[in-house]
């Protein structure tokens, strides 16, 4: 792998946490909106990342890093965002103006504990992306100044 091949990779990672925030304060804003149906309220949604792989041109060496699989990951892709088909909560509130004719009302299946935990994660993974580039930025300007 070429150190260039690294801000692809990096650049891929970035753009899925990207996702990932997203999705997540999607889910944080819609927490507490409120519905009459089950069909009608909003279900957390959550992003699908799948590793981009290469094969490798070499097949004869054995000694290779990834010499049992012949691939090399290249990034990631997000494959689409999915909902979460856990149940929502109904909530005994006849008073409420959203209320069914049995007076329940549906809150999204979203727990904001879960969500916030997801968002440290994602934007501390963001965070390790950009390390990564600007550490593989200082190797290269390295390789410059060899010649001096």
């Amino acid at each position: 792998m070429s150190l260039s091949q690294v801000f692809n990779i990096a650049g891929s990672a970035m753009s899925a946490q990207t996702t990932r925030l997203n999705t997540v304060s999607s889910n944080i804003a819609n927490a507490q909106s409120v519905s009459s149906s089950e069909g009608g309220t909003y279900r957390a949604r959550h992003p699908v990342f799948a590793s981009v792989l290469q094969q490798s041109k070499d097949f004869s060496s054995s000694a290779s890093l990834f010499a049992e699989s012949q691939e090399a990951g290249v990034g990631v892709a997000v494959l689409g965002v999915v909902e979460d088909t856990s149940s929502l909560t109904p909530r005994y509130e006849p008073g409420h103006p959203a209320a069914d004719e049995n007076g329940y009302v549906y809150y999204p299946n979203v727990n904001v504990v879960e969500e916030m935990a997801d968002m440290i994660s994602a934007s501390r993974a963001f965070q390790a992306n950009v390390q990564v580039m600007d550490s593989a930025r200082q190797m290269m300007l390295k390789v410059l100044t060899l010649g001096q």
